[in-house]
């Protein structure tokens, strides 16, 4: 507790030789808040859909605070590469294909969370060691400095990849490119016969005793409506189910048809007179 103490007076003082100003102690506040919560939501969603967005949340704070550290070229490389190019790949992906919910819960890994867990806490730990080290007693001088060292952000960056981290970046990009290579063979699929054609499809679809052998109705045929909530009516006055889509008709947003409009298309259907009135279609 008492690390802990000693810890958030630290961050409410500052790094030595820093002043803050409040614009500067705002946008840290709201950015770091919305990236943990978009971290935590990261973890804590149970579809995949909405942690690929709740990361791009975080991605975007995260540039943010680049921007807010004199660091422009690492904020614009992280929104147009990271959030506006990776990430959205990603979402596009798994909206296009799908995720099955079911799979995030079977663990293939014996003994993954206790290795996680592990993990957390080591982590935590350097996390907690490198904010003390940075913020007791080190004089700070921000990337001012940094960047007129070497001409820029751009040139500051280049010369740090390519000579002191150039280890660590041949391997992080090895690693990207096994990655990749590892996602197209989960996702590869052996097919095993030819894929169907246009007319084979025709073809099963007359020979089943059970299929549709003519086109499908449109939605509102029948009934007076064009709507796509709105079932066609068949010859005999009944709704015909396969006119609506199918995920309208799983969440109930059906449009009732007038009893009216049913009562007539049978009177149509048995060949007696119907009387329109002015303005309606018969």
């Amino acid at each position: 507790m008492n690390t802990l103490a000693s810890l958030g007076a630290l961050v409410a003082e500052g790094p030595v030789g820093v002043t803050q100003s409040t614009g500067e102690q705002v946008t840290f506040w709201v950015c770091a808040t919305l990236a943990v919560i978009g971290a935590g939501g990261t973890v804590l969603s149970r579809k995949a859909v909405h942690s690929a967005l709740f990361i791009a949340l975080t991605m975007i704070n995260l540039a943010v605070l680049y921007v807010a550290q004199d660091a422009p070229f690492l904020g614009m490389v992280q929104v147009i590469v990271y959030t506006g190019a990776v990430m959205m790949l990603f979402v596009f992906v798994l909206m296009v294909v799908g995720v099955d919910a079911s799979d995030s819960l079977v663990e293939t890994l014996k003994g993954q969370r206790a290795w996680a867990g592990l993990a957390f806490v080591g982590f935590l730990g350097l996390l907690l060691a490198g904010l003390t080290d940075s913020l007791a007693g080190t004089t700070v001088v921000g990337l001012t400095e940094a960047n007129a060292e070497h001409g820029g952000n751009v040139q500051g960056i280049g010369v740090a990849i390519f000579t002191r981290y150039l280890l660590a970046f041949e391997v992080t990009s090895a690693l990207l490119i096994t990655a990749a290579l590892g996602a197209m063979v989960l996702a590869h699929r052996e097919r095993f016969s030819p894929r169907p054609t246009q007319r084979d499809l025709s073809i099963a679809r007359f020979k089943s005793p059970t299929g549709q052998k003519g086109s499908l109705p449109a939605s509102g045929t029948y009934a007076r409506h064009n709507a796509v909530d709105t079932p066609a009516l068949l010859p005999d006055g009944t709704m015909s189910e396969i006119s609506v889509p199918k995920p309208l008709a799983a969440r109930g947003s059906l449009r009732a048809v007038d009893a009216a409009d049913q009562a007539e298309v049978e009177a149509l259907a048995s060949g007696e007179a119907v009387v329109v009135e002015s303005g309606d279609q018969a």
